[in-house]
């Protein structure tokens, strides 16, 4: 009976992790693809605030707190009798220093960021972050010690052709008004916007090693939760400086969408922001890091044609071959991913027959991959 229960409890576990891959899925594809959109459609009308849209990157944060208190909820629910009472945050101060000071990076990653977006249209920023994976793999070398293959170099020269291929028409799709030069600013912080956040991944991986803690699903989300908080901060003290509250009034009655549509936008904002974050950190835990990046690079097209559809951007022969670059490096990458971590499978496989039948005369203990 009591086999029966564990083998229900299993299967209840993975019909749970299979829902929680699939809602993962839906909202980083709609935050992949509709958060660069929103975040343009508030400079097309008008907006000028830079900062103010770095802040909405991860100001959407207090989202978190909703599924930090389900799981809280859910522990206390079966929480036995006898069991210690269940906590409702796990980070220890080691852990919090870490992620607060990952959250600051990521902060001024957004500014970047968000500068870059005021300035290029959506389909020349969806390109230029996709060069992110070649700073992800040099800065995971350095880092965490992750070994280049003949795919991730191919991948990197790839991804870093496809954006020198951008840079050489800096005028084809530049927006009406803006000067050669500031366009040419918006492409430099752009590029190192995804430089930037290839290296706040590997330090995130880094933390994760280095944590002496068990890294759970709740724990992540706690992680999440510092990390876009003290990059909320960043963000806000640059609107201080800045003047922002006392503008932003001011900028709502003059924005062509209209006072309500303009605040309607920046909360849409940080909602679907917050759900591409949800969404990659939601498919790590599920499957691994590997898929999260194949479901941004299957994005990639998709927000290239609906840029294309609803700002009516130009695609011109230069970011056809980008793209046709980026997404031969991406499938260079994540082909020799697939292909190591079968051969690293394999040994694996072999050294754990040879420890089940060890030799009577001569007996060895092999040491672990």
């Amino acid at each position: 009976m009591q086999m029966e229960t564990t083998d229900d409890e299993k299967r209840k576990a993975a019909a749970m992790k299979r829902f929680l891959l699939i809602l993962s899925c839906v909202l980083l594809t709609i935050g992949h693809c509709g958060g660069p959109l929103i975040m343009r459609l508030y400079f097309i009308h008008g907006g000028k605030r830079v900062w103010l849209s770095s802040m909405l990157l991860t100001g959407g944060f207090p989202i978190i707190l909703v599924p930090i208190a389900v799981a809280y909820y859910h522990r206390r629910k079966n929480q036995a009798p006898a069991d210690p009472p269940t906590k409702l945050f796990f980070m220890k101060l080691p852990l919090f220093v870490a992620s607060a000071f990952i959250g600051i990076l990521t902060g001024l990653d957004d500014y970047i960021y968000a500068y870059g977006m005021a300035r290029l249209p959506v389909s020349t920023i969806a390109l230029i972050i996709a060069s992110q994976l070649a700073f992800t793999a040099l800065f995971a070398f350095i880092l965490v010690k992750q070994k280049f293959t003949s795919y991730s170099i191919n991948a990197v020269v790839l991804l870093t052709v496809g954006a020198a291929i951008l840079g050489l028409n800096t005028s084809g799709d530049r927006p009406k008004g803006e000067s050669n030069v500031q366009y040419t600013v918006g492409f430099l912080m752009t590029v190192a916007a995804a430089a930037l956040y290839g290296l706040v991944l590997p330090l995130v991986e880094l933390m994760y090693k280095k944590a002496k803690q068990n890294i759970t699903y709740a724990l992540v989300l706690e992680i999440q939760l510092v990390m876009c908080l003290f990059a909320t901060i960043f963000c806000t003290v640059g609107m201080l400086v800045n003047n922002d509250f006392k503008i932003i009034p001011r900028e709502a009655k003059k924005s062509e969408l209209g006072e309500t549509t303009y605040y309607v936008v920046l909360v849409a904002s940080a909602i679907i922001w917050q759900g591409f974050y949800l969404g990659v950190i939601g498919i790590i835990f599920c499957a691994s890091s590997l898929l999260s990046g194949i479901v941004i690079a299957v994005l990639l097209p998709i927000t290239e044609i609906l840029a294309v559809i609803f700002y009516h951007e130009k695609f011109h022969a230069e970011k056809g071959v980008s793209l046709v670059l980026s997404l031969w490096g991406f499938v260079s990458y994540f082909y020799g991913e697939i292909k190591h971590s079968k051969e690293r499978k394999e040994i694996k496989e072999k050294e754990n027959n040879k420890d089940s039948t060890p030799d009577a005369e001569n007996p060895q203990i092999l040491p672990s991959p």
